[in-house]
């Protein structure tokens, strides 16, 4: 299994600096998001694209500023390849050693269970979260397998950051191939752009993302 020291330190780190940055600037308990740059209000919501890519790691696109309880972010890819996988993570210990699945999108939309939107995520708590894109076997057409799938859709719900680890009846079945993807980084960030207060990425493959962080200002 492939692992990513410097990206486990860079979160424990790095990103962390970002939190204590942002809870600088607040009075708990309560907690006020202030991003200037690349951003608008609308329906009592302070819609930001504050994002960005590391070039220390250029596969994971995260907020400049840590992400809250009752944020909305928006994450909605333009276009995947059939083989592509778009997941968000979040840190499960402290050291960012072990991630958790927020919500993975395939070319077909959302895999993982979702509320009222395939593109809207409720932060439930603050944390660190991530995003990248990974490419997985490709399912043949035509593929004939009683309850299969065209794409993987059922994953391990814990993993270590950057570990997409598919599991179920499709799995099995590329268990081999999956040997290999796994040992694959995940894509890398070609371009990074905004579009007003939308935080536009573009992988190397072409695949294009686009994200916004939404925060009451109620």
């Amino acid at each position: 299994m492939k692992r990513y020291p410097f990206l486990r330190l860079w979160l424990a780190t790095g990103l962390c600096l970002s939190g204590i940055s942002a809870l600088a600037q607040t009075d708990l308990p309560g907690v006020t998001v202030t991003a200037p740059a690349y951003s608008n209000q609308h329906g009592g919501y302070l819609i930001s694209g504050d994002f960005k890519a590391d070039p220390r790691m250029p596969y994971v696109v995260y907020a400049a500023q840590a992400l809250v309880k009752d944020d909305i972010l928006s994450i909605e890819p333009i276009r995947l390849n059939d083989d592509e996988y778009l997941v968000l993570q979040e840190c499960a210990s402290a050291d960012c050693s072990q991630a958790s699945l927020v919500r993975v999108w395939n070319t077909l939309g959302a895999t993982t269970h979702t509320h009222n939107s395939d593109n809207r995520i409720w932060i439930r708590h603050e944390n660190k979260y991530f995003l990248w894109l990974k490419k997985l076997p490709e399912v043949p057409g035509g593929w004939v397998c009683t309850g299969c799938p065209s794409h993987f859709t059922l994953f391990e719900q814990f993993s270590p950051p950057l570990t997409l680890i598919p599991n179920g009846v499709l799995a099995q079945k590329f268990r081999v191939d999956l040997v290999d993807a796994e040992q694959a980084p995940p894509l890398k960030v070609l371009s990074q752009t905004h579009e007003g207060s939308t935080f536009v990425v573009t992988y190397e493959s072409g695949s294009k993302v686009r994200i916004r962080r939404m925060h009451s200002v109620k």
